[in-house]
């Protein structure tokens, strides 16, 4: 990767995290807690196209995530982004089918509804997990269930959006190095 490359790797990884950590403040009442709607996770999708923006994602969770003021919450929770964001980039490696796409956004679903369950069962009733079985189930199952309506309605249809923008293609290409960057 060269240096120019690199650079425009860099920058929008950091635009896209800034982009997370603002939509999730501004929204901030449906952001945070127990349930949540998270309308900045629809740029989970992004690592699908563009791998590098899982660690500009993973950026803007944290500084969204210092908001919290829970320990927990700021490494877990952004862990959870990063590791949801990774596979999505694997999954947009492979041919950009229904089934890819769906499982790429259920990345994020699934390492939230695990991980940011887990975070604030631990957070509310102590690091007894096991003891609170219930609690944890209905806490995942509400943050998955935020995370699922926002990856599946908005999501989505996004990545078809975006596929189908010439623009949006050719500035993955040239992010991506499959472009000839002639300057």
């Amino acid at each position: 990767m060269n240096k120019k490359n690199l650079t425009l790797n860099l920058a929008t990884a950091a635009v896209v995290g800034a982009a997370y950590a603002a939509l999730t403040v501004l929204l901030a009442p449906i952001s945070y807690g127990a349930v949540q709607l998270r309308v900045s996770e629809v740029l989970c999708i992004l690592p699908f196209f563009l791998p590098g923006t899982a660690w500009g994602l993973y950026a803007g969770c944290l500084l969204a995530n210092l908001l919290t003021g829970n320990i927990l919450d700021i490494l877990f929770g952004s862990l959870a982004t990063l590791l949801a964001a990774l596979c999505t980039a694997w999954f947009g490696r492979k041919t950009h089918t229904l089934v890819n796409r769906l499982l790429a956004c259920l990345m994020p679903v699934i390492f939230n509804a695990v991980i940011v369950g887990a975070v604030i069962v631990g957070a509310y009733e102590g690091l007894n997990l096991f003891s609170h079985l219930g609690v944890w189930a209905a806490v995942g199952a509400s943050v998955g269930a935020g995370e699922l309506a926002v990856l599946l309605i908005l999501g989505l249809p996004l990545t078809y959006w975006l596929d189908a923008q010439p623009w949006f293609s050719a500035f993955a290409a040239r992010l991506n190095g499959a472009q000839d960057r002639a300057a």
